[in-house]
């Protein structure tokens, strides 16, 4: 039996590691024909993934997709939970081959390219994160992360994004993302892009972090200036 394990192990270690590969941020960017740059920014934490297209110079939002993924050998199967440019999509799987070395991701079929940005590091909080609870008052508010309307944000090393959606009505609601550094208890956002108003873009905000029982404490001022506490739990 042991034996038999060891055998399993070894045969899925090649999976294991391609996947591990694929964890981090990658990016394109196309010029158009105003001389616009569009930057393509995909983020994959354990599990989950979310692809996003922003004007570079005005960070006005072009669209958003995600959800779930896994790899299979060289094919990859995504589970949309949310996509803008054609929300009947959602729940449904593709799947596609790719290319995956060090620091190129290619999709086999388009032939877009991807360079890779980060590998998971160095920021602390990478990963994929539903928003499960609000402090406010003293008082802590929490909430069904398992319900079809969650609030997920999506971290690499460098790179952040939030995506709020619907799985059930396949209603978005709207997104926010740039790069993001964690620091002395300090997390701070660089926003790039969002949806809700794009005049956000290249504001900098500054968060106190703190990791309390494997959650995520988020505490500051809004884009608005408001106060505000969420926890985020991993999704898992």
């Amino acid at each position: 039996m042991k034996k038999i394990n060891i055998l399993f192990f070894l045969l899925s270690l090649p999976l294991i590691l391609h996947s591990q590969g694929l964890v981090g941020a990658w990016e394109t960017v196309t010029y158009i024909e105003n001389g616009d740059l569009l930057k393509q920014v995909v983020i994959y934490a354990e599990k989950y993934q979310v692809l996003t297209t922003y004007d570079a110079a005005t960070g006005k939002f072009i669209s958003t997709k995600g959800g779930s993924w896994k790899l299979d050998g060289n094919t990859m199967t995504e589970t949309i939970e949310f996509h803008t440019e054609d929300p009947e999509r959602v729940g449904t799987q593709v799947s596609f081959d790719v290319d995956i070395t060090h620091d190129e991701l290619k999709i086999v079929d388009s032939g877009l390219t991807f360079k890779r940005i980060d590998n998971g590091s160095p920021g602390a909080l990478q990963g994929a994160w539903l928003m499960s609870g609000r402090i406010r008052d003293g008082e802590t508010q929490l909430r069904d992360t398992d319900r079809p309307r969650k609030t997920m944000k999506v971290l690499s090393g460098t790179r952040f994004q939030w995506i709020a959606y619907n799985t059930e009505t396949k209603e978005f609601m709207g997104t926010g993302g740039g790069t993001y550094t964690t620091q002395d208890g300090d997390y701070v956002e660089n926003i790039e892009f969002f949806s809700r108003d794009d005049s956000k873009a290249g504001l900098s905000l500054k968060f106190n972090y703190e990791l309390i029982d494997g959650n995520w404490h988020h505490s500051g001022l809004s884009s608005k200036g408001d106060p505000m506490h969420e926890i985020w739990s991993i999704r898992e």
